[in-house]
């Protein structure tokens, strides 16, 4: 089998929200995945960095309730930390497989993050400029990034699991020259 290397396409990219999304998976109780994404967020390739940032107040959940949880201290604290950040450090490219590291910062801590995953294109679009795909996931322990509540269930064990899948799809558009 022949592997074949290419590069990141060069330029600046930058993401089409319409098109996009991010969003984050815990096991619930031992038994099920709970999923929640966010509604505002940023993406930008440019020569190679991909960064990206996403806004803890913008998490959407069906549960009120919840979402407010979620943005108070026990969790993301989106008073004292309102954006999750991404700055890749090294892109590696093998076809259409893309392995990504760089910092995640969370609640005012920083950790190296590995994300891996596709990237597709470029592709020209009916508005004449140039798009490209790119979807990662990672798996981060929350606990630490200092998101620690928990609660022990009846049955064992506790509510939720440490280890979160962090996804985003991207969508991301190199505007033609005018």
């Amino acid at each position: 089998m022949t592997t074949i290397e290419q590069t990141l396409p060069t330029g600046t990219w930058q993401l089409d929200p319409v098109h996009s999304k991010a969003g984050f998976a815990v096991k619930h109780a031992g038994l099920s995945t709970f999923r929640g994404s966010f509604g505002d967020f940023t993406a930008r390739l440019e020569d190679g960095v991909l960064t990206g940032a996403v806004k803890v107040e913008s998490v959407e959940i069906p549960v009120d309730q919840l979402k407010a949880h979620l943005q108070g201290p026990d969790f993301f604290d989106a008073e004292r930390h309102p954006e999750i950040t991404f700055t890749t450090s090294e892109v590696a490219q093998d076809g259409e497989r893309l392995t990504v590291k760089g910092d995640l910062t969370m609640r005012g801590v920083t950790l190296p993050a590995e994300s891996t995953g596709t990237i597709a294109g470029p592709a020209t679009y009916f508005d004449g400029n140039e798009r490209i795909a790119v979807e990662l996931q990672t798996v981060v322990d929350r606990t630490a990034y200092g998101i620690d509540w928990n609660a022990p269930i009846p049955s064992g064990g506790n509510a939720l699991a440490d280890d979160v899948t962090i996804t985003v799809e991207l969508q991301l558009v190199r505007p033609t020259e005018a």
